[in-house]
């Protein structure tokens, strides 16, 4: 069974996205091993210089190196990454389990997005859309279309 990590800067409260959450994460229990890994923000000020982004990210970064599974593809989310459809997501899910990777590590960073050393790592930088989205409901996207793709390719009638 596939290991599937989602690594989040950021902690979920609100409850509609605790529930979704944790429904995805029930119908994902069929197809893979999912961990979800929830990492603080960096604290910032209210109008936070450059130099102080970047060292927020690059703190964030080390964290977020530190929880991601040895071995396993890394897939930060970030704007400038590739837009896949979900039939597309599907296949290269599929694609790197037949080459034999044993897991997936997503990354969802913070409100400033993640520290170049993530993307420079990732193996496939993936970008949702070319729009912003919270990053609480961004973490349901991402579950939903994990949860899509091995539908998808399952052959079920879940995507239509």
């Amino acid at each position: 069974m596939l290991n599937v990590c989602l690594i989040c800067v950021g902690k979920l409260k609100e409850k509609f996205y605790l529930a979704a959450a944790e429904e995805y994460r029930k119908r994902l229990s069929a197809f893979c091993k999912l961990t979800l890994i929830e990492l603080p923000e960096t604290r910032l000020p209210d109008r936070p210089s450059e130099a102080q982004i970047d060292q927020a990210l690059f703190q964030e970064a080390q964290l977020i190196f530190d929880k991601a599974p040895k071995g396993s593809v890394l897939i930060p989310l970030c704007v400038e990454g590739k837009t896949l459809s979900s039939p597309q997501l599907a296949k290269q899910m599929e694609k790197w389990a037949v080459q034999g990777q044993s897991g997936l590590t997503f990354v969802i960073g913070g409100s400033f997005g993640l520290h170049e050393s993530v993307k420079e790592r990732g193996v496939f930088r993936l970008s949702m859309s070319p729009m912003t989205f919270p990053h609480h409901l961004a973490r349901i996207m991402v579950l939903e279309q994990i949860y899509r793709g091995f539908q998808i390719n399952a052959g079920t009638k879940y995507h239509k």
